[in-house]
Parts: C-alpha cells; sequence; structure tokens
C-alpha cells in the first residue's frame, strides 16, 4: 500500500517475480522517500540520511584504502627521506657543537694566554717595585733629602682572568653578556697595570734625577773644596781617622747593564770625596775669631811698629774690639800653648793638623788648657790689651808649617764657601 492506494495482488506479484529476477541493486521508489537495496529476493530500504551515511563511510574506507596502500607502496622511500632529513639535522647539529667547542677551547686558550700574561706583567711590576724600594734605600743611605719612594702593587683578588674563569657557564652557546662583562674587566685590569706601571716609570724618573743631582752635588761640593784647599796651597792629605784600616780593596763599579748601581756607586765615590774635603776642612781657619763685622785695625805685613814707629813686619791681623769679647776657635784642633808668650802677652795656640795652627794674642783671659781638643766656634778666650798692645785688639795669626801666612787668604776662602753653600 501506497499513497493510501491497495495495489492489484497480481501485479504486486508481478512487481516481486520481477525483481526477483534482477541482481542486487539500489532502486529509488518514487512513491516513497528513500533508496531500496535488493538482492536475491531480499530488500533493504534506507533513508536518505542513512543512504548518504552509508555512501560517505564507503567513500571514507576507499579512501583510507587507497592511502594505505600508496603508504606501503611508497614506505621505502619516504623513511629514506626521513632518515637522511634527520641524518643532516643531526650532522648539523654536532658541527654546530664542534664549533661551539672550537669557540669554548679558543676562549679558554685566550684566557688562559691573557692570565699568563696578566701575571707576567703583574711580575714585572711587582720586581720593578722590588728594585724601586732598594734604589730608595740606596738613596736614603746617601744622606740627602732627596724625594724618593714607592707604590703599592694593584690587588688582584677581583677581575683577574681567573676568577672570570671561574663564572664561564656550562652551556654550549656562549654568553655574549658574560664575555662582554669578561673583556670589560680585561680592560679595566689592563688600565690599572698601565697606570701603575707609568707610576713606576715616573718614580723611575724621579729617582734617576735625584741620584744625577745627588752626584752633580757632591762632586760639585768637591771640586769647590779642592779649589779651596788649593788657593790656600795646603796639603791634601792628612792622618786617617782613629781605629780605621784594613786590606787595600780596589772599588769596582757595576757593569754597564746597571744604570743605576753604577750611578749609586759614583754618587758614593762623590760624597766619599766630599765627607773627606769637608772633614779636612773642620781643620781650616776658615772661620771668623770674632763675632759680628770684622774691624781690622792692622792687616797683615810690613807696617810701621806702633811703639818704635820704625818698618816692622805685622805677622798677623789686628781685630779691635770691646774687653772681654769671646774669641772663638776659627777650625778644631788641640791647644798647644795656653799662657803669657812675650810681646803677645797672654796668647793661645792652636794645633789644626797637616802643618796648620793658629795663635790668638793680647788676650784678657783663657777659658782652655794645653792639650784640650776645641771643636769649630768655641770661646777659648776674651779679648783684652795684654802684651805688647795699645788697645784692646786681638792679635790672630794663621801658620803653615810654622810659617805665617795672611790670615785674609783663609778668611776669603771662608766667605767663598758661605757663599757657594747658601746658593
Amino acid at each position: 500500500m501506497s499513497g493510501g492506494r491497495i495495489a492489484h495482488p497480481y501485479q504486486n506479484m508481478r512487481h516481486a517475480g520481477h525483481l526477483a529476477s534482477r541482481p542486487a541493486s539500489i532502486v529509488r521508489s518514487p512513491r516513497v522517500a528513500g533508496y531500496i537495496f535488493a538482492h536475491a529476493g531480499r530488500q533493504i530500504r534506507l533513508g536518505p540520511v542513512a543512504f548518504w551515511i552509508f555512501v560517505g563511510t564507503v567513500v571514507i574506507m576507499a579512501g583510507w584504502s587507497i592511502a594505505t596502500a600508496t603508504y606501503f607502496a611508497f614506505r621505502d622511500d619516504l623513511l629514506k627521506g626521513l632518515i637522511a632529513r634527520q641524518t643532516e639535522q643531526q650532522n648539523a647539529y654536532e658541527d654546530r657543537i664542534a664549533e661551539l667547542r672550537a669557540r669554548i677551547d679558543r676562549t679558554t686558550s685566550r684566557q688562559l694566554l691573557d692570565q699568563e700574561q696578566f701575571e707576567q706583567k703583574l711580575d714585572d711590576l711587582l720586581r720593578r717595585q722590588s728594585a724601586m724600594e732598594s734604589r730608595a734605600t740606596a738613596l736614603g743611605t746617601l744622606a740627602d733629602p732627596a724625594v724618593t719612594g714607592s707604590v703599592r702593587p694593584q690587588s688582584n683578588s677581583a677581575g683577574s682572568p681567573s676568577a672570570q674563569g671561574r663564572d664561564r657557564r656550562s652551556s654550549l652557546e656562549p654568553d655574549r653578556s658574560a664575555a662582554a662583562r669578561r673583556a670589560g674587566k680585561d680592560t679595566d685590569i689592563n688600565a690599572k697595570l698601565a697606570r701603575v706601571e707609568a707610576s713606576l716609570d715616573r718614580l723611575d724618573h724621579r729617582q734617576a734625577l735625584g741620584l744625577a743631582q745627588l752626584q752633580e752635588r757632591y762632586e760639585g761640593k768637591a771640586r769647590r773644596l779642592h779649589g779651596v784647599l788649593a788657593e790656600l796651597g795646603l796639603k791634601l792629605g792628612g792622618p786617617a781617622p782613629a781605629g780605621s784600616g784594613g786590606p787595600f780593596v780596589p772599588i769596582k763599579l757595576p757593569g754597564e747593564g746597571n744604570n743605576f748601581e753604577r750611578a749609586v756607586a759614583r754618587t758614593k765615590i762623590a760624597r766619599t770625596q766630599a765627607e773627606h774635603l769637608t772633614h779636612a776642612l773642620l781643620r781650616v781657619p776658615i772661620r771668623k775669631p770674632v763675632t759680628g763685622e770684622i774691624d781690622v785695625s792692622s792687616p797683615f805685613g810690613a807696617r810701621l811698629d806702633p811703639f818704635l814707629h820704625i818698618a816692622a813686619m805685622h805677622t798677623g791681623l789686628d781685630f779691635r774690639g770691646d774687653p772681654g769679647e769671646p774669641i772663638h776657635a776659627t777650625a778644631a784642633g788641640t791647644i798647644v800653648s795656653a799662657g803669657w808668650s812675650g810681646g803677645y802677652g797672654k796668647m793661645v795656640e792652636i794645633d789644626h793638623g797637616n802643618g796648620l795652627s793658629t795663635r790668638y794674642g793680647h788676650l784678657s783671659e783663657i777659658d782652655v788648657n794645653v792639650g784640650d781638643d776645641v771643636r769649630i766656634g768655641q770661646v777659648i778666650a776674651r779679648m783684652g790689651s795684654t802684651g805688647r798692645s795699645t788697645g784692646p785688639h786681638l792679635h790672630y795669626e794663621t801658620r803653615i808649617d810654622g810659617e805665617p801666612v795672611d790670615p785674609e787668604r783663609f778668611l776669603r776662602a771662608g766667605a767663598k764657601l758661605a757663599g757657594a753653600s747658601s746658593e
């Protein structure tokens, strides 16, 4: 029955027999919505939705079958392509790892080299520092207020290559910011070392300049003393200081490569000569026997005798002054006479060594005794008018090997040395 109509039994049987004689097929009924599957006399009717679901499932399964068949057909090629690509990626990764390791090795080698260079430079600076301190000590022994000194080595507790190596990262990819920081620290360390080296260079220059000035100073002093003693006609030799001696060993200067040590040796030689001449000059009567301005009432040489008024030889200088005015020793020496001595009145004689002696006459008082050792400037007596004198004054004589010489020559030499030392 369809659409409210009753089919003829014969027609239905004929239709069924007709369908039974066909193979399985799909027939769309024009009167009933849907699809009929017929096979071997059986019919299956599907609605539109179920039919298309069935068709879609068949299509999907067919596509899946085709894809599966294609995969199995080309599986080896796909696997080969995947393996080749994976191998290529692995090789690239290994090359990258090798490159990074090489960079790390280069960085490590560079850091080790930088550390060695840093330590070598630091050792050089420390050796220079030690040398500077030794030089400062050597200059200090020269007894001159030359400016010497030293600098402290910079601390290397932070920023050193070894400290930076402890901060190295474990990653294969170098840390660029850390490398930049290390580069900045290296630059800062090099700058500090450069400043220390420049400071040592300046100190080296100052020490060399100070040593040259010392040498010139002692040599100049020795030349002046030689000149003074030569003008006075004195012997440069003399008795050695008491308690000295030993075998003779010629001095040997350091080699040409040790310029500073050679300069120190020359300076010490010049200082020794200057000290020897200075020590000898302590016993040369080049100072004034009285204080204040000198008032010479009678010079050395020929004159009219103040009592006989005839030509006579005056063997010294007469210094006018007040009674009781202190009289000073003009050089160090030993008292060989202290008392009354004829026309000198009260007189003091001092032996200065090397044939030099001085006499002080017409004294009112004597403050020393025979055998006393006197120093420069020591008060030995008081001015007076004893003996053959017309008034208060000091008769002052200088003698070489017992012969009187003009004391003015010694006083001029003393004034010359005093002027040179004040410059």
